[in-house]
């Protein structure tokens, strides 16, 4: 006799079918089972294709199709033939929309979607730690957005923000003693946004920050002239770049970050 077939039919991928037809035939160890997965089925002649080859091969067909007209078509072309099959996600489905009145999608690949959705967001968060505060000028090259301030205008916070929209975001501080990295200038301009800041709210913020930190509030980093003298080598800087200033001075983050985004996604 040969190997039991186990057929896995999806309407997507097919990975959780296979998964938990796999666990099943797991439980039989003195049986090795030949598992083929049949996935991406959109129409109904696949599937009486398939429920022909499991008649032949005496095989069970394991599915997950979330259209209803697909899976009663299946479950009928099966009975038709003889073929056992077994509806591994539909009787959830319809137990879920009975139970607490509600009504499905009925669109494949769903859950592959969210995990798609899940790991670009984890992998932007991660991209925004690794590229903050210029510490990696190579990430200025590879981000979607490249944001430019002088210190306490919101870089960090802003790149978080962005990040969870699973926006790449990389942030270089404007120091005048300290030339900007050279991949500052080869990046397009369309990808950076200065943040400006008014010199009075930047002083009263770094202030604030030195009390914080226990340290005297009339340090130079605090002092209203040398804000000035930075914010203006911060304009020169953009005015080089040719980018978009965005004025963040009374502005709660996620609003910033709202303008931002409508700014990208507009280019």
């Amino acid at each position: 006799m040969n190997n039991p077939c186990l057929y896995v039919i999806s309407d997507s991928v097919g990975e959780t079918a296979e998964l938990v037809v796999k666990a099943a035939s797991s439980q039989f160890n003195m049986t090795e089972f030949v598992i083929k997965r049949v996935p991406y089925v959109e129409d109904i002649a696949t599937l009486a294709e398939v429920v022909s080859l499991a008649k032949l091969n005496n095989g069970i067909i394991g599915f997950t199709l979330v259209k209803p007209e697909m899976r009663q078509f299946l479950i009928e072309e099966a009975a038709k033939y003889r073929v056992e099959v077994f509806d591994i996600i539909g009787p959830l489905i319809d137990k879920i929309q009975s139970s607490y009145q509600l009504s499905p999608r009925y669109e494949p690949g769903t859950v592959r979607k969210l995990d798609e959705d899940y790991f670009k967001k984890v992998e932007a968060i991660e991209f925004a730690v690794k590229y903050d505060d210029g510490r990696d000028p190579r990430g200025i090259l590879r981000a979607d957005i490249v944001l430019i301030g002088v210190s306490r205008t919101s870089k960090t916070p802003l790149s978080q923000f962005l990040a969870h929209k699973r926006l790449k975001v990389a942030n270089v501080p404007i120091v005048p003693e300290v030339e900007p990295p050279e991949e500052l200038f080869n990046v397009s301009p369309k990808k950076c946004i200065g943040l400006m800041i008014s010199p009075e709210k930047l002083n009263d913020i770094r202030r604030e920050r030195l009390k914080s930190l226990g340290l005297n509030d009339k340090a130079i980093y605090a002092n209203i002239e040398r804000i000035k003298e930075e914010l203006e080598f911060f304009q020169k800087i953009v005015d080089k770049i040719g980018c978009e200033v965005v004025d963040v001075s009374n502005r709660a983050v996620e609003e910033t970050a709202g303008i931002i985004s409508n700014i990208i996604h507009k280019r």
